[in-house]
């Protein structure tokens, strides 16, 4: 099935094609060819995943363009990462399929929305596949289209459009330094396959200063992709398209796929240590920041998005302190809790019809599959010990730590404290106490809906296991098989580091217990007693405000300016340069009246004058 993986990609597509030909025949049927074809592809992943266990690394490319002495190719790669990538893509898009088919019925775009979900889909398992910086990039930018489109899915909201408008702009200021990186890479290496970059590399071909460069270019293309600061303000917005895009976009699709090619790139990270550094910093500020946020956000979907930016944060600080297998691993069980998190939110708001937590509360008790659900994606994400988030988190600590990152250590544990207290905040305003507006035939979700919620459950408490040695083997040893510059499968670290990121994610769930829960706490003791960093959390440190003022109206004031330009200088001189010749043309055109009889007139007359000339200088003219 290696081999044949290319196939893999090929069935979303096609979901794509057909729907954008007979979509409006289909109707909701639409749902069950979407839903059908990502199976297949899930099921192919599966096996691609199991044959790579026992199977090296394939390969297999063709050439595509030749210009010259110079071959561009195309094909694709099977190797650790991408095979793990591929079945939780696959899956999780899987999922997402079939929960729209309950999340989006009755919706009369619904052939429109699985076309778009196709795209994206094939979008990224095309990424994921590539064995070039190039066929990467090409995957890269149909992302962001899919994504454009799945945004800004219900076009006619003015704030849809905006969000759609939003995250395509600000993810390509990232792609920018990303196409730049590559083609500095290409100068330098002569190449965009991967190996041959790594290899050039290793050999010393490329300065030092160099890798640098092109190694921070390349993460600003990431950093734009996966909702890092500063380019983060476009993922909250993205909340405007419909909770199963939220869902298939925030967890382990696109804002991974920054993520997913740090990781791809990682030798050549690995070979600048300031590369390293940025990546971590810029990860570790993130984290705090964005958690920070997420503190006191009142939008449901906007909370678990905040979450989303702060764990793709951690991400970053694993890859940032050479834990290759820390981030990877992170990445993963994020994918199934976040999924799980944002498709139980979706039921919640199936149910209530709004986003609003403040209008929320006693849901415990009328949805009985969510509220567990949820429960179980909270305290995933919190670091409770048992659960997937519990392992991954620590690994990434441990990295933290042992490549002697101290500070960016304890960002780290503070931000775990308030992912714990922000989580259970929502999670108790949400579904614990009275209801606080009225709400009418609240009930659970369909049993469509719900299924790959208890699929999705089942992922985010045995998902971390798998690098646990009760196995006899962790994944990271896998991961990393084969390649040096990946380090170790694991990191060993000292158990205080368990004990203390245990301690303060429990101390998060108990002081959001008092506050939101028992309510034996006061819970506007922030914005009574410090109302100003209230309001500097809730506005969001005004981040966007201040693009506004600087960016934007800075773009305007600009444009304004080159219009005076244009209209007042360039094209006044133009204008007086096509008077004047207007004006010797029409003095032109009465020379040329057009009568023989005028035109011989002058000719007589012109050598009557010639020969009085000649005549009064003797000859001599």
């Amino acid at each position: 099935m290696m081999e044949n993986a290319w196939l893999i990609p090929l069935f979303p597509l096609l979901s794509f094609i057909i729907l954008l030909l007979f979509g409006k025949q289909l109707k909701e049927r639409s749902a069950y060819l979407g839903i059908l074809l990502s199976l297949i592809s899930f099921v192919f992943s599966v096996i691609v995943l199991f044959e790579r266990f026992v199977e090296p690394t394939y390969k297999a490319e063709g050439t595509w363009l030749t210009i010259g002495d110079l071959q561009l190719t195309a094909g694709f790669e099977v190797n650790q990462l991408n095979a793990l990538m591929l079945v939780i893509v696959s899956l999780v898009s899987f999922l997402v399929h079939t929960y729209s088919k309950g999340y989006m019925h009755g919706d009369e775009r619904i052939p429109v929305f699985y076309a778009y979900l196709g795209l994206f889909t094939f979008a990224m398992l095309g990424l994921v596949l590539s064995p070039n910086l190039l066929q990467t990039y090409i995957f890269w930018e149909l992302v962001g289209l899919g994504s454009f489109l799945l945004i800004g899915f219900y076009f006619y909201k003015e704030s849809a459009k905006q969000a759609a408008k939003k995250a395509f702009i600000m993810t390509r200021i990232g792609d920018v330094g990303l196409l730049i990186g590559m083609i500095l890479l290409f100068w330098q290496t002569g190449s965009f396959e991967y190996d041959e970059i790594f290899a050039a590399v290793e050999e010393g071909a490329v300065s030092a200063t160099m890798i640098t460069l092109t190694a921070i270019l390349i993460f600003i293309g990431a950093v734009g992709k996966s909702g890092q600061f500063p380019l983060h303000t476009w993922l909250p917005d993205a909340m405007e398209g419909p909770t199963p895009v939220s869902a298939l976009i925030h967890a382990a699709t696109m804002v991974a796929a920054g993520v997913y090619l740090v990781a791809a790139l990682f030798p050549l990270f690995t070979a600048s240590e300031t590369a390293l550094m940025t990546v971590a910093i810029i990860g570790a500020f993130t984290a705090i920041f964005a958690a920070s946020i997420g503190l006191v956000q009142t939008d449901i979907k906007r909370v678990l998005a905040y979450s989303t930016v702060s764990q793709l944060g951690y991400m970053m600080l694993a890859l940032g302190s050479a834990g290759y297998v820390a981030g990877v691993f992170h990445l993963m069980t994020h994918a199934f809790f976040k999924a799980l998190l944002f498709l139980a939110a979706g039921s919640v708001i199936h149910a209530v019809h709004t986003q609003d937590i403040e209008k929320m509360g006693g849901l415990w008790k009328k949805l009985r599959l969510t509220g567990p659900l949820f429960l179980v994606g909270t305290l995933a994400i919190s670091g409770v010990p048992l659960f997937s988030g519990f392992f991954s988190k620590d690994e990434i600590l441990i990295s933290a730590w042992s490549h002697g990152n101290t500070v960016l250590f304890l960002l780290a544990v503070i931000a775990a404290f308030f992912t714990a207290f922000y989580m259970f905040r929502l999670f108790f305003m949400v579904f614990a106490g009275e209801a606080r507006s009225k709400m009418k035939d609240v009930h659970e979700s369909p049993a469509v809906m719900t299924a790959p919620m208890i699929l999705l459950g089942i992922l985010a408490i045995v998902a971390g296991y798998v690098n646990t040695p009760w196995f006899g083997t962790f994944l990271g040893d896998w991961l990393v098989e084969g390649n040096e510059a990946l380090g170790h499968g694991h990191t060993e670290g000292p158990v205080w580091i368990m004990v203390v990121a245990t301690a303060v994610s429990l101390l998060g769930i108990f002081l959001a217990w008092l506050m939101y829960g028992k309510r034996s706490l006061s819970r506007s003791w922030i914005s009574g007693k410090v109302p100003l960093a209230y309001n500097v959390l809730y506005n969001k440190y005004y981040i966007d405000e201040f693009y506004q003022m600087t960016f934007v109206y800075g773009a305007r004031a600009v444009s304004l300016f080159l219009r005076f330009i244009e209209v007042f200088f360039v094209e006044g001189i133009i204008k007086v340069i096509t008077g004047f010749v207007q004006a010797l043309g029409k003095a032109g055109s009465k020379l040329q009246s057009g009568q023989v009889q005028t035109y011989g007139t002058i000719a007589f007359v012109g050598l009557a004058v010639l020969m009085v000339i000649f005549a009064f200088t003797g000859g001599y003219l």
